[in-house]
Formats: structure tokens, C-alpha cells, sequence
């Protein structure tokens, strides 16, 4: 029997065995499908925190419950740091970070460090997926690579697909199983592999012609929010100096039924992907001497809406006579979205950091983050507190920068002095509210 007619039976039969290496936000709910569906899966991490808490069943994740975790664990889930373990995998499904350096380049190191460190243990008749966002021509040119010069004759005894992740923390009408999933391969027989293994366990999958063009689509999708994100922040601006209701004005543009999409304004982008993936594109398009003007000119937008959300709070500060050295600010949410732990690139950290430059004295609450690491002196870690609505009479005011549903917003309208809304919670007029 050929290799991939063995791969494609222990597929059929859920007998593969599967890794995933990177076990954050995208790696434990595959995770968690795969087991679900069967299979038999181990964890790969570097990180000793998170293999210890997925070993002892507990949840790290704010939008997973321990109970998951503790499921997972009774299937025979666990993590390792010990990649030799890859020597007994069918699957290996690579699901590590692919951020951006302090120059907004792309920092692909997380691929190339975990590539490396399997590929003494890879083995004839593996199948690799890799489902981190980056550039066209990623899968071919870090991981193919890499593979056909230990040896490999991809396709025939060694199989690559590219199929990005989809993953939306928080959004509870979707699971991993439920979105529908893009696949590429870099052969036919590459592409039947992997489209025979996530049919096990996504409901559809759509196949595209090549690992860029998937590489190239996921892109496109974070791109698009951006862009869109970046158009409706800067109608926001220009609402605010026409002294128009933003939100009211999207409701009823949101009416016709064809030719429009709704996108919300907000106090700046966050998140591994959407702040991130633009920059991916504009720094490939710079190979063929092409221009991304819309897509950089949205970035810029959304990069300095958290120095706008500052200067409109010092405004209506100052519009009520607060001494800014006297003033006390509480900010709810520190995360980049509802409802989730992450505070990656999260717009509330700048703007916490260029409030604190102005010398006001600040608070943050959220249940989902306990404490934020700054990088301004002397501050270098601050703790959240817990939600008194009682105490809320004590802040200047409160500022609503990520709209968890677990806060009260009425007794938040009751009990505060000024709220400055940036995500649209209120509607109406209100005299305690600054809508931003």
C-alpha cells in the first residue's frame, strides 16, 4: 500500500494520530474537534504554564471552561515540550504565532523555530498542515523547502497543506467545526490528504488551487475588516466635528438591503490578526514594487484612534472644569474585544499608557484580565480592580473602552459621573454621556 493510501485509511478510520503545536486560541479548540471527532491528539507548546494547566485539566482560555479542559484531559489529551514525540504522528498541524516586529514586519521566527525542531523526528508518509496567517508563498518557501532538502519528495512520501485558521474568541455562533474551511495543497495528492482529514471534522470545506492563493484569501479577509474598520472610524471623526450621531447614521445606512455592509467604529484595532495581517501584505507587495495605498492608509487610521479617544476625554474633562492632576478615571475592558481575555495590540492598553502621561490618576477593571503589563516608567504592571458600582461617584469618569457583557451599564448610568462611550453601548441623548 502506498503511503498516501495509508495516510488516507488511518484518516477514514480515525486511526491518524494528530499533533498541534501552539496551543493558544487556535490549537486547543482543534484540538478539542479533533478529540471530539475521535482522534487521537497530543498538544506541543513551549510554554511550561500551559502544558501544566492543560495536564491537570484546567482552563487558560477565558472563552473555554475548565470543564473542556478537564473533558480533553479524560480523553487522553496532553501537552508536551518534548518534540521527538513527533516521530509518532500522522498529522502535524502548526498553529503558532505569526505577529509583527517593532518595524510592522512580518516576524514569521515562530514557523521557522518550530520547523527546525521537528524536522530531525519527521518521518515518510506525514502529512503537515500549516494554518498561521502570513504571506503568499509562506508554505513553499519556509516549510517545502526545509522538507525536500531532508529529502522528501513532496506529494509522494511526504504530504503539505496550507489551511488558515478561522478562529473568532467570544463569538458564540460559530465553532471550529461550524466555519467553513479553506484547504490547499502543494500537490493534488497534498490537497486530498488534507481535504480528506478536515472533512472528518469541519462541516465544509472549500479547496482551493494552490497554498498562495489560500495564504492570499486569508489575508484578504483580515485585510477587509481593516480597511472597512479604518472607513467607519474616520466617518466617526468626521461625525464627531459635524456633531452627528455616528451609530444612528450606520443604523441607517444598514437599512438598505444590498450594497452595504455594517462595520462599527471603535477606539482602535486589536487582536493577533486584524492589526497585524495589513502589514503582511503591504510588506510582500514591496517584492513587486506595488503600492497598497487604501490598505495603508486604513492602518494609519485606526493607528492613531487611540490619541483621538484620548484628546476627546481630556476635552470633555475639561469642558466640566476637572483639574486633570485631580482626576480620577476608571476604564472598563482591557481587552482588544468583548467577552475575551486577550489584550494583544488591545487599544486599551494605549490608551491606559497616553493617559497616564498626562499625569491622571487610573483604575481598569476587567473580570477577564487581571492584571496588563505597561512599558512606560514607573509603571510597569498594573493590577485590575473588581467592579464597585457603589464607588463608581468616586472617578471623573468612567470609560467604557471594551464593552464586556458582563458589565451593568445601567447601574453604570445610574452611578457614574461622566461615562465617555467609545463602543456605542448608549444610545439616545444623555447628559452624563460623551459618545466617541
Amino acid at each position: 500500500m502506498s503511503l498516501l493510501m495509508n495516510l488516507m485509511k488511518k484518516i477514514e478510520l480515525k486511526n491518524a494520530y494528530i499533533g498541534v503545536f501552539g496551543l493558544g486560541y487556535v490549537g486547543i479548540p482543534l484540538s478539542f474537534t479533533f478529540l471530539e471527532r475521535g482522534y487521537g491528539v497530543i498538544g506541543f507548546d513551549v510554554n511550561p504554564d500551559r502544558i501544566m494547566k492543560i495536564n491537570e485539566g484546567v482552563s487558560y482560555l477565558s472563552n473555554i471552561e475548565n470543564e473542556k479542559f478537564l473533558d480533553a484531559k479524560n480523553k487522553n489529551f496532553f501537552a508536551t515540550c518534548d518534540f521527538e514525540l513527533t516521530h509518532s504522528l500522522d498529522v502535524l498541524i502548526l498553529c503558532v504565532p505569526t505577529p509583527i516586529d517593532k518595524n510592522k514586519n512580518p516576524d514569521t521566527s515562530y514557523i521557522v523555530e518550530v520547523v527546525n525542531t521537528i524536522l530531525p523526528y519527521l518521518k515518510a508518509g506525514q502529512l503537515i498542515v500549516l494554518e498561521s496567517t502570513s504571506y503568499p508563498g509562506t508554505t513553499e518557501e519556509l516549510i517545502q523547502t526545509k522538507l525536500e532538502m531532508k529529502g522528501f519528495k513532496i506529494g509522494e512520501d511526504f504530504f503539505l497543506c496550507y489551511s488558515p485558521e478561522r478562529e473568532d474568541p467570544g463569538n458564540l455562533q460559530f465553532s471550529t467545526s461550524t466555519i467553513p474551511k479553506l484547504c490547499s495543497g502543494v500537490t493534488l495528492n497534498c490537497l486530498e490528504v488534507g481535504v480528506a482529514l478536515y472533512e472528518t471534522v469541519i462541516e465544509k470545506v472549500i479547496t482551493v488551487s494552490s497554498p498562495k492563493t489560500a495564504e492570499m484569501a486569508k489575508l484578504l479577509e483580515n485585510v477587509y475588516r481593516s480597511v472597512n474598520i479604518g472607513l467607519v472610524n474616520e466617518m466617526k471623526i468626521l461625525a464627531d466635528f459635524m456633531d452627528i450621531d455616528i451609530h444612528e447614521v450606520i443604523k441607517a445606512a444598514a437599512t438598505k438591503p444590498f450594497g452595504f455592509v455594517a462595520f462599527k467604529p471603535g477606539p482602535g484595532l486589536g487582536g493577533h490578526c486584524i492589526p497585524v495581517d495589513p502589514f503582511y501584505l503591504i510588506w510582500k507587495s514591496k517584492e513587486f514594487d506595488c503600492t497598497s495605498r487604501i490598505v495603508d492608509a486604513a492602518c494609519e487610521v485606526n493607528d492613531r484612534m487611540p490619541t483621538w479617544i484620548v484628546n476627546k476625554i481630556i476635552h470633555s474633562l475639561n469642558i466640566r472644569g476637572e483639574v486633570l492632576n485631580d482626576a480620577k478615571i476608571l476604564l472598563l475592558g482591557m481587552a482588544y474585544k468583548k467577552n475575551v481575555s486577550d489584550v494583544r495590540e488591545s487599544p486599551s492598553l494605549k490608551i491606559l499608557t497616553l493617559l497616564m502621561k498626562y499625569g491622571l490618576c487610573i483604575d481598569y477593571c476587567d473580570p477577564h484580565v487581571d492584571e496588563v503589563n505597561l512599558s512606560i516608567h514607573p509603571y510597569t504592571r498594573l493590577k485590575g480592580i473588581s467592579l464597585d458600582y457603589q464607588c463608581l461617584v468616586n472617578y471623573s469618569a468612567v470609560v467604557i473602552v471594551c464593552d464586556h457583557d458582563i458589565f451593568d451599564y445601567e447601574l453604570i448610568l445610574e452611578r457614574a459621573q461622566l461615562i465617555i462611550d467609545t463602543r456605542g453601548v448608549y444610545s439616545g441623548s444623555n447628559l452624563k454621556i460623551v459618545s466617541i
